[in-house]
Formats: C-alpha cells, sequence, structure tokens
C-alpha cells in the first residue's frame, strides 16, 4: 500500500515543503527571544494585543561597501559608502510581516485596477530579478522607432518618506479617513523608530562580536536592558517627520504604498505620449517619443516635490536612441539601468561592477594566503610540512565555479539577455584570479 496519499514520500521523492505566508524563524540575537509560530499567531491576529504591543528598539550598525564609479574621462574613482543596516526583535519581525500580508492584497488590487502593474517592479512576488526587469526595458527601447530615455533617482529614498504621506496613503489603501488603532501602533513603531549601536551594545554588555549566540539566547535580560542599555541613554529616537527604517519586513511594500499616487499620475502622462513608464524602488525609467522628454521629465520633477521628495541631480540620465536605415540602433550615449549598460546594439554590465568584483577577489586571495602561512608556521614549528592554499574556497567565491557569486550571476545575465559581450566582459576573470593566486 502507498503512503504518498497520506503525506509520506519514499527517499526518492522531494518533499516540497510549503513557505508560510509571513512567519519565518530568525536566528539572530536581539533584546526577545525567538517566539514559535502558534504563540506569534495568537498575538498577530488580535488588533487589541497589537495596539497595546511595546516594540523594542531596533538593532542598527552600518555596513561598509566600496563604490567604484567612472567619471566623464573614463577613470575611475573609488568612494567608500556607509549604509545603514538595522533590524528589528524577533516578535515585532513577525508582526511587520504579518502586517504587510494585510497590506499586500489590496495594494496588489490597488495598482491592478490602476493599471499600473506593470509599472511596479521592485519588492513584489513577480518572478523575476533585476536582470529580467533590465533586459524587458532594453527590448522595449530596441522594439520601439527613435525614442528618448530618461532615467531618474529619487534621494535618500527611505530615509525621507513623509510620516503624514505615509499615513494617510496607508489609511487609503485600507479604506478608511485614520488608521485602525492597530494599524497605526505598527506605523508608528517605524515613524517614531527607535535604535541602538549594535557595536556599542556589544561593548557595553561584554558581548563578542565574531561569537555573540555563545551562552546567549538574548542579547541581555529585562533588567539589563533598563539598567545598561536604557539606563546609559543608548536609545537614539527619530525626532524627525520623516524616514522610517529600511531593513524591516514591511518598508519595502510601504515605500510603494507611498508611491501609489504618483505612479498612477505619471503612468497616465506617459501613457499618453504612447510611451513606458518603470519604477524599481527609487530608479524610474521613462521611455518617450523625443520632443516629450522635457515635458515628462517637468512633470517628474512637480510630482516628486509633492512627496516631499527630491530627485538626485547626478543620477539623471537622458538618452537617445536613434534608428537608422538598415534597422540597427544606436544611443547618443550608453543607458545605465538596473546594473547594466545598453548602447542600443549590446549589453553590459557596468564596468564598475568588475572593479567591485576584482577588489574584492585580491582581497580574499591575500586572506587566504595569511591564512595558510599562519598555519603552516605551526606546522613548521612541529617539523611537519607545508601544506599548499586552500583554493577550493576560493574558486567558489570568486570563478564560475561557484554556485552563488559575481561570476556566475553574470553568466546568468549574458544567458538572460543573450549578450555575447557580457560573455567577453566575464572570460579574463578566470585568468585574473589564477594570477593572483600565483603571486609571491
Amino acid at each position: 500500500m502507498s503512503l504518498a496519499p497520506f503525506g509520506f514520500a519514499n527517499s526518492r521523492t522531494r518533499i516540497k515543503v510549503r513557505k508560510h505566508p509571513w512567519y519565518r524563524k530568525r536566528g539572530y540575537l536581539h533584546f526577545d527571544l525567538p517566539v514559535g509560530k502558534e504563540k506569534t499567531e495568537s498575538i498577530v491576529s488580535s488588533p487589541s494585543k497589537i495596539r497595546r504591543h511595546a516594540f523594542w528598539p531596533l538593532i542598527d550598525y552600518e555596513l561598509q561597501s566600496v563604490k567604484i564609479t567612472k567619471d566623464e574621462s573614463g577613470r575611475l574613482t573609488r568612494k567608500v559608502k556607509n549604509r545603514p543596516i538595522a533590524y528589528a526583535a524577533h516578535l515585532d519581525s513577525h508582526i511587520y510581516a504579518y502586517y504587510a500580508r494585510l497590506l499586500e492584497r489590496p495594494y496588489e488590487e490597488a495598482i491592478e485596477q490602476a493599471n499600473i502593474n506593470s509599472c511596479v517592479l521592485a519588492f513584489r512576488q513577480l518572478g523575476k530579478s533585476n536582470i529580467e526587469f533590465a533586459r524587458d526595458a532594453f527590448k522595449t527601447i530596441s522594439n520601439a522607432a527613435s525614442v528618448g530615455v530618461v532615467a531618474v533617482d529619487i534621494s535618500g529614498f527611505f530615509d525621507n518618506l513623509n510620516h503624514q504621506i505615509l499615513k494617510q496613503r496607508w489609511a487609503d489603501l485600507l479604506g478608511h479617513s485614520k488608521l485602525p488603532d492597530d494599524h497605526y501602533a505598527v506605523f508608528r513603531s517605524l515613524t517614531r523608530s527607535s535604535k541602538v549601536n549594535r557595536d556599542d551594545l556589544y561593548k557595553a554588555l561584554g558581548v563578542s562580536k565574531q561569537n555573540p549566540k555563545r551562552d546567549r539566547a538574548r542579547i541581555c535580560t529585562p533588567t539589563d536592558f533598563r539598567n545598561i542599555v536604557r539606563g546609559s541613554g543608548m536609545i537614539k529616537n527619530n525626532p524627525n517627520p520623516f524616514g522610517i527604517p529600511q531593513g524591516t519586513p514591511i518598508s519595502a511594500l510601504l515605500s510603494n504604498i507611498y508611491m501609489f499616487d504618483f505612479d498612477r499620475e505619471i503612468n497616465e502622462i506617459v501613457s499618453e505620449t504612447g510611451g513606458y513608464y518603470f519604477r524599481y524602488c527609487d530608479d524610474m525609467l521613462f521611455i518617450i517619443p523625443k520632443e516629450f522628454m522635457a515635458g515628462v521629465e517637468k512633470a517628474v520633477a512637480e510630482r516628486i516635490k509633492k512627496l516631499k521628495l527630491s530627485i538626485n541631480p547626478d543620477k539623471t540620465e537622458s538618452r537617445v536612441f536613434t534608428r537608422h536605415s538598415d534597422s540597427s540602433i544606436t544611443a547618443n550615449k550608453p543607458l545605465q539601468y538596473l546594473g547594466f549598460l545598453f548602447d542600443g546594439q549590446r549589453i553590459f554590465i557596468r564596468s564598475a561592477a568588475f572593479a567591485r568584483h576584482s577588489q574584492r577577489m585580491k582581497k580574499g586571495v591575500r586572506l587566504a594566503k595569511k591564512t595558510r602561512d599562519k598555519r603552516n608556521g605551526h606546522r613548521f614549528q612541529k617539523a611537519q610540512p607545508g601544506k599548499p592554499l586552500y583554493r577550493g574556497q576560493l574558486y567558489e567565491k570568486y570563478s564560475h565555479l561557484g554556485s552563488r557569486n559575481f561570476i556566475r550571476y553574470g553568466y546568468r545575465a549574458a544567458r538572460t539577455m543573450k549578450s555575447s559581450a557580457i560573455r567577453k566582459q566575464l572570460r579574463p576573470l578566470w585568468e585574473e584570479l589564477i594570477t593572483e593566486i600565483k603571486k609571491t
């Protein structure tokens, strides 16, 4: 008798575990203990409990990244950028995820009704990545006659979302004049969010940054939180009427809700010109007839200002793609979009991405060599022969032999976009890695 109908399977059958729509376990340390699914469901499903819930401060730290750009002369410049990362307590994260789930369906219905389903690309379950979105935009340009393209970037997007506008958009989506009390509690926790710096916190509590979970189920006891964390003034509140933390499970959806009226109005304007509008988070792309470029730019600037946001002029691009008599298309200058370049004929990965990869690869190889030398030093003291460099991890991180790295991403982009130009960009990277490994 087969057991498959009762949920069992033999060793050759892969059991597909259905992902919970909003609950997931989180393994990090925070001010509270991890919470089970049943207890969480009993809390989030009770508006009265959410209304009274006391949210813990977020824990934040800065992730340092190196941004490499190319100036007008083609010279690469290196700039260190600190990106703030914040994460909520266990139960708080579940609450945010649950309310994101509550808002997701009405938002999807609203954009479908407003005919902007194909305009909003980021933070939705569309089964696509930036590779497919860029490919689709470049195809749209290629299929058009001579066309103008305007790329616009919003400055400090999440950091500048106005609280009053967000609250009204949130209420509008729910069909209310004001937010219900439980939704308001969630809104208030985000807009008046409090944060504690992770490095200061770990230092004050004696938590190891290398192994913070050692002998700990939570960062500290409630008593230590009151006496050490709150007592020493480590908690910092947002004093501004704008800005929400970027790292919570609901922040991304709220940014789309915030932009709903803008997306609808701008799409109507662009559609009247026979053009196309796409927005990926704070990156907007307009593909329109050349004669409407200035008018669309003006309309965008006016409506962005109404949202109390601003456009980053350094990242605004205007390009003209011209179709010739032989059906070929050329651009007055390549268009940058979602990490790719398009000149009308070929698609490339931006050179800055290769510069970042090269820098990380060289740093990784140097670290691997230091580890080898330290290990061999101990072996030599014991009169044991030295061992060669462990290459497996380097290959996994920095070559096509790995499963998830920049090289594999590049080949996936080349395959998806059918770009021989990207493949040509990727070919030298294996030799560069081997050369770096062989250096003394």
